[in-house]
């Protein structure tokens, strides 16, 4: 009987759900190692002095309805340890006959965190909808409103937005109805049309400029239902053309009345606009410097070079854009000053970079303005990411599909003329396995917010590894990447998706190679420790910053350029390893390159 004891205690100990049993007097009888991290020691304690250190019954107590043989299910947030659980509550009996309760407590904080968080995104993109200040819309292939913000009711001068969904948009929208026909056409042929010029006419009959940005919308099998997009009105655009176009020949009194200061420099360095307020902040005259000085002199030593180099990267603000930041300045007698630089490319009509211009003020008249802006455009790029990936999904597994299944068929139809022993029909069921799991991870966009459960099995982890490093190995050459591999020896096996794993291995080696653009070594290691598998993917590279280092599993977080991802890889990856019972560690020094270890259980008679 003692063993038997000992070997449930084991059992219960290894759950990594918290679970105590009480008596009919509240006293802790056990508790299992999961409780006992969370809530600290308490056998022989009140069950209310350990779950919330109190002398009186906990107020959410159910006990007494246990006791008279009920079992309980029920979701309780503990302020204590800051957490919420789901219960699991149930009477059993004791060998000599009494009656005590047995609670499950399952942590489910991450959980409602990640509910909490996709209500708030949804209400957030609801919002960015309705308040937006251009008219956003969906519509069906027919000619009908499905939905569209108030900004749109309002620029076509409707009274009420059920009014407008009510029209007709071939005959009361369009000012001339062939340019429904036109954009269908593009559309349809293109799946998207962009800056589109084009006549409403509002609802008492007046014309108004439009310019339209719009994508197809497909239903699940993949035929077009109807289009949403965006329509801005050009009525402004157009009246401050011809504006500027008088105001041209007062360009530059503007430019010298202006309260900041304002200078641009040729790409040779040497200043040619200057104005007033320059003048009094830095102390030359506008004879001193134009023609005559180069732009470093107002910059300390190397800053004028760092400011070009932000100029021509596509990161921070994009290529040809130097955004907001503070910078010092020299003036002319020496003194070191404070500002806030904003600065731009200027390019020429073939797009040839011909000058820089810049603007500066005073740090303090800018920085709160600075930090409210930067907030917003974080939350507008966040909402733009949300509702991005839901436009893109569907049209990038349409246009892909049919390609993609173009490659296996030809993969198969080489398969018959390759015999299996032939040393190269490995490489080619190797590709065409690969070629699948692609498919498959098409139909998994599709399904992004609700996935599939994946079939699960005994693999082991080295050949897996083995297999990509061999797919990838050229092209880690082609980078001058050496790899180098520490593969352990009869390594136990994991119960686990071959397809996950491909997908988290695969990005791990993609990251390691974007990470090290200049070359490196990437190192792959397998080992066992203490009833895990543990798989080591260390690079040479860049290595993350440590700001980031918290957030580069999160959801859209991304330092790469919006063409290479939208943040999505990692977060992906740390799901699948968390659905499989493990774990992703980073470590990483800056400049000295990043650390990934994955943790797997090992196959035991449980899986």
């Amino acid at each position: 009987m003692d063993r038997d004891n000992a070997l449930l205690k084991v059992i219960l100990d290894n759950i990594e759900d918290g679970i105590y049993v009480i008596s009919k007097d509240y006293s802790m009888e056990f508790m299992n190692r999961a409780m006992v991290r969370m809530f600290g020691e308490g056998v022989g304690k009140k069950c209310h002095e350990v779950l919330n250190s109190s002398s009186d019954i906990c107020p959410w107590c159910r006990a007494d309805q246990i006791f008279k043989g009920q079992s309980l299910s029920w979701e309780l947030y503990l302020p204590k340890v800051d957490r919420t659980f789901f219960l699991k509550e149930m009477p059993f009996e004791n060998p000599d006959g009494t009656t005590s309760k047995l609670s499950v407590y399952r942590d489910i904080t991450r959980r409602k965190q990640r509910e909490a968080r996709i209500k708030a995104s949804v209400e957030e993109y609801r919002t960015l909808f309705e308040h937006v200040a251009v008219g956003v819309y969906i519509s069906t292939k027919e000619g009908k409103f499905v939905d569209a913000n108030q900004a749109m009711v309002d620029m076509l001068g409707y009274d009420s937005k059920e009014d407008f969904l009510n029209i007709d948009i071939s005959k009361d929208l369009y000012l001339f109805p062939e340019d429904r026909l036109m954009f269908q056409e593009m559309i349809e042929r293109d799946g998207r049309v962009i800056d589109y010029e084009v006549q409403f006419k509002r609802q008492d009959g007046s014309p108004i400029p439009v310019l339209m940005t719009s994508h197809v919308r497909y239903d699940q099998d993949g035929n077009v239902v109807g289009y949403e997009g965006i329509n801005v009105d050009q009525s402004q655009r157009y009246q401050m053309e011809r504006k500027l176009r008088e105001a041209h020949d007062f360009m530059n009194k503007i430019v010298q009345s202006a309260p900041i200061s304002i200078m641009s420099a040729d790409l040779k360095g040497n200043i040619i606009i200057w104005n007033r307020a320059a003048e009094a902040t830095l102390g030359y005259s506008a004879a001193e410097v134009i023609g005559r000085m180069h732009i470093t002199r107002i910059y300390p030593e190397g800053k004028a070079f760092e400011i070009m180099k932000v100029l021509r990267s596509p990161e921070d603000g994009g290529v040809g854009v130097f955004p907001p930041q503070p910078v010092l300045y020299v003036r002319q007698d020496g003194k070191i000053i404070e500002g806030h630089l904003s600065a731009a490319m200027i390019y020429d009509d073939d797009g040839n970079e011909v000058a820089t211009v810049g603007s500066f003020v005073d740090l303090t008249e800018r920085i709160e303005m600075e930090r409210a802006l930067s907030k917003t455009q974080e939350q507008l790029l966040q909402s733009e990411k949300l509702a991005a990936m839901g436009r893109l999904t569907s049209q990038v597994a349409h246009e892909l599909n049919n390609p993609l299944y173009g490659i296996m068929n030809t993969l198969e139809l080489l398969k018959t003329v390759v015999p299996p022993e032939h040393k190269r029909r490995k490489l080619l069921d190797m590709s065409l396995s690969e070629i699948e799991r692609l498919a498959d991870m098409l139909k998994k966009m599709l399904s992004f917010s609700k996935p599939e459960q994946e079939i699960k099995k005994p693999v082991d982890v080295n050949v897996i590894i083995d297999e990509i490093l061999m797919l990838h190995e050229k092209q880690l050459q082609e980078h001058s990447i050496k790899l180098k591999t520490e593969f352990a020896e009869n390594l136990a096996q994991v119960y686990a998706s071959t397809n996950q794993l491909r997908q988290v291995f695969l990005n791990m080696v993609s990251n390691a190679r974007d990470a090290m653009p200049e070359g490196g070594v990437l190192t792959v290691r397998t080992f066992g420790d203490n009833g895990f598998i543990k798989i080591q993917f260390a690079d040479t590279g860049i290595g993350i910053r440590p700001e980031n280092l918290d957030k580069i599993f999160d959801s859209f977080f991304t330092t790469k350029a919006s063409v290479k991802g939208v943040g999505l890889g990692l977060s992906v990856c740390y799901g699948f390893i968390k659905d499989h019972g493990g774990d992703i560690v980073v470590t990483s020094k800056l400049g000295e390159g990043a650390t990934f270890t994955i943790q797997l259980p090992v196959l035991n008679a449980n899986n």
